[in-house]
């Protein structure tokens, strides 16, 4: 397989992150939609990131459908999602609010750096947005006294929102104040530390 798009995306790293995990053999392809999409645009023409090159040369785009793919190639006791509900749909939830918070920092990002003339009404409802999924996560896992999010182990609830707050307070340091979550901030820290996490990483870089 191959995995195109660079770490920096909080959508790529989690796939990347994830084939690790599944001990799914990938080449990383660092390909950017900016500098690079006319690569990609043949394989993937929204040129978007995360696109999964699988190796019947079939093409996936999205990492919620890339990860779908990847839980039904691996055996059902390597799956990084709950077996049992409610967990399950728990868990989906929380990767769910942090591929939100993920996009709306995305979308303010753009709004802030890349327009000309910027909305105020657009760049307060990105925030109010990323602050809602902020409070619900931090209330969740303040809730939960486990290492990890469900269970003993690492699982896709983890990885989203570990890649999604290190996008978010990387492109927008002004924006998200990790102190006023302190829970989120320990979780993100502890699962940072861990040796996947520091190989399937990248600072974030500013379009050019």
């Amino acid at each position: 397989m191959i995995l195109i798009g660079q770490y920096d995306s909080s959508f790529v790293r989690r796939v990347g992150i994830a084939l690790k995990l599944y001990n799914l053999r990938f080449e990383h392809r660092t390909w950017s939609v900016f500098s690079d999409k006319e690569k990609i645009r043949p394989l993937n023409p929204l040129m978007r990131v995360p696109t999964l090159v699988l190796d019947d040369e079939d093409v996936l785009f999205d990492s919620h459908l890339i990860i779908a793919h990847l839980e039904g190639v691996v055996p059902p006791e390597r799956s990084l999602w709950p077996a049992t509900e409610p967990d399950r749909h728990r868990a989906l939830k929380v990767a769910g609010l942090a591929t939100g918070l993920a996009d709306k920092g995305i979308s303010l990002f753009y709004e802030t750096v890349l327009h000309k003339e910027v909305s105020p009404v657009w760049v307060d409802r990105c925030r109010a947005q990323i602050a809602g999924a902020l409070s619900m996560l931090e209330e969740d896992r303040e809730g939960r006294r486990g290492e990890y999010w469900f269970g003993g182990r690492i699982g896709h609830a983890d990885i989203a929102v570990a890649c999604a707050i290190r996008h978010v307070t990387e492109s927008l340091p002004d924006v998200v104040a990790m102190q006023d979550y302190p829970a989120l901030r320990v979780q993100c820290e502890r699962l940072e530390a861990l040796p996947v996490f520091r190989e399937i990483s990248q600072a974030f870089v500013p379009p050019a």
